[in-house]
């Protein structure tokens, strides 16, 4: 548990540093909100009976909403956010023993990356969400690679993304920890977001990046960090927040 608040207190501390805006979103918005960010979510929600209202999956939808309707002027842009927040999903779907525990719940902790600017720097940005990640796991010491999608597995409203992936000891496998996104105008053309450029109003591009999501690197580090005896060294970079730099195995009678 020390540990888990360590993690969020690190990815904060690493985000203000970058100069992106902190942000505590609701845990619930309005279920039209999560069919305009992106369909993929509509099935996964928790609804609340008889409300218009469901719990947040991620941050990225609660923080996207936040400026329907928006006109920016042009030099507010890029407007650069990071929330933390409890996520809530369904994940239907989901089985297996590498499912179990830690590494699918369908209740988390997300430290999450968003960005707003023009449509001729979303690229730039899209380079920078990706070296914040990069920089994180690097901060960590956890072994990790780097994927594109390939233009067939794109989601629709997708441009381009990349999942960050740690090497789990366990399953002899990488396992998916970030996901990064640059969406374009999608999102800000169905929410009406959009910035004045001289004359006119153009769409605004969005970007969404994991900054760290605690239950899935708790794993990584579980199983990257353990010793012989059965005990978990902490990473450095978290040990002035945990005030420990072992958790020692649990002896059994």
């Amino acid at each position: 548990a020390i540990l888990n608040q360590a993690l969020i207190r690190f990815a904060i501390d690493y985000m203000i540093k970058k100069k992106y805006e902190y942000i505590e979103t609701p845990l619930m918005i309005k279920k039209e909100a999560f069919a305009e960010g992106s369909e993929t979510f509509v099935n996964s929600i928790y609804e609340i009976k008889d409300s218009d209202l469901a719990l947040i999956g991620t941050a990225e939808h609660a923080l996207l909403v936040m400026h329907s309707d928006n006109v920016f002027q042009e030099k507010e842009l890029p407007k650069k956010y990071f929330a933390y927040s409890m996520c809530f999903r369904k994940e239907i779907g989901s089985h297996g023993i590498n499912e179990k525990g830690l590494w699918r719940t369908h209740q988390f902790n997300k430290v999450e990356q968003f960005i707003f600017c023009k449509p001729e720097e979303s690229e730039k940005y899209y380079q920078e969400l990706m070296s914040n990640s990069e920089g994180i796991l690097k901060a960590l010491k956890l072994p990790y690679r780097i994927i594109e999608f390939c233009t067939g597995d794109l989601a629709p409203w997708k441009h381009r993304s990349h999942d960050f992936e740690v090497w789990r000891p366990t399953t002899k496998s990488y396992g998916e920890v970030m996901s990064l996104s640059n969406v374009t105008d999608y999102q800000a053309r169905n929410l009406n977001i959009k910035f004045r450029r001289k004359d006119h109003n153009e769409v605004v591009h969005t970007l969404n990046n994991t900054a760290l999501a605690t239950s899935r690197i708790l794993v990584t580090i579980l199983e990257n960090y353990q010793n012989k005896d059965g005990s978990i060294t902490i990473p450095t970079i978290l040990q002035k927040y945990t005030g420990f730099k072992k958790i020692e195995r649990r002896k059994t009678k």
